[in-house]
């Protein structure tokens, strides 16, 4: 696939937007993922990329795309990698996750905004305040009035 001209500026904005659900993705076990991804239930994954997701960012957010990968070889550690859609609002990410046992990485393949700029730094931008407006934020706890 032909890399947009952008991708690495748009990489390092949806692999910081997600780091917190990539820590998520990674408690469970890479077996787990290998045997998934090996017959094919990949509903699965999508019930653990939602689980984690849901944690981070409002419902619809971030989800598997078409499925996954797995690298696995004699001669190092597996590697697993799955298909994701970043959607907030106006734009979508269509990227891959990859991730190994001492790293992790965002391949993004085409970003598409609704309404795009002619400018594609205002395109990032964008996308990367459209991220953050998606992100569910902790709120401070409710404090009592005192009363007499």
């Amino acid at each position: 696939m032909n890399r947009q001209p952008h991708s690495l500026a748009r990489e390092i904005i949806v692999a910081d937007a997600i780091r917190e659900v990539v820590s998520e993705l990674r408690m469970i076990a890479p077996t787990d993922y290998v045997a998934f991804i090996h017959t094919e239930r990949f509903a699965n994954i999508a019930d653990i990329v939602d689980s984690a997701a849901e944690l981070f960012f409002v419902p619809g957010t971030l989800r598997l795309g078409h499925g996954g990968e797995v690298r696995l070889d004699w001669n190092r550690a597996p590697e697993i990698v799955l298909d994701l859609e970043l959607k907030p609002a106006g734009a979508t990410v269509y990227f891959k996750l990859s991730m190994a046992d001492q790293h992790a990485a965002v391949d993004v393949n085409y970003v598409a905004f609704e309404n795009p700029s002619q400018d594609p730094d205002e395109n990032s931008s964008f996308l990367e305040s459209a991220i953050a407006a998606a992100r569910i934020r902790k709120s401070e706890p409710a404090r009592l009035a005192r009363t007499g």
